[in-house]
């Protein structure tokens, strides 16, 4: 059930994510989550300042009312699940740009004014690291 992968700076996508509230596929029969996974590759891809990001997915992060899920998460760090992007290379670029901050920071707290305006609105939960809870 489980696959190991690598234990860094991650954002983990749910590829198997419906595509909006009201469509579990596009017009092309393609998921949203397979759509967000592509696009996140495709930034990745396209800018050395996310090499430090490892791209991973899995079927089904169990957030299904909130569509286009991600979990970001680096060892010990605060990690988060946001949801509800619209899966393409504008939410992809704002979730890199995000999880780069996260990743250089102390805790996993990112200063507000250092978030992408692309990802206001979309946390739905933080998670703390193996051993901590948040103060």
């Amino acid at each position: 059930m489980l696959k190991r992968v690598a234990d860094g700076p991650a954002v983990v996508a749910c590829n198997t994510c419906r595509h909006a509230a009201d469509a579990r596929e596009d017009g092309e029969g393609v998921r949203g989550g397979a759509r967000l996974v592509a696009a996140l590759r495709a930034v990745q891809a396209s800018d050395p300042r996310y090499a430090g990001i490892a791209v991973q997915e899995m079927p089904c992060l169990f957030a299904c009312t909130d569509f286009c899920t991600v979990h970001l998460r680096a060892p010990g760090k605060v990690g988060y699940v946001l949801g509800r992007f619209t899966p393409g290379e504008e939410s992809a670029r704002a979730i890199l740009d995000y999880a780069v901050h996260h990743a250089a920071s102390e805790h996993g707290r990112v200063p507000y004014s250092a978030w992408p305006e692309g990802i206001k609105g979309h946390f739905i939960t933080r998670t703390p690291p193996a051993g901590f809870v948040a103060e």
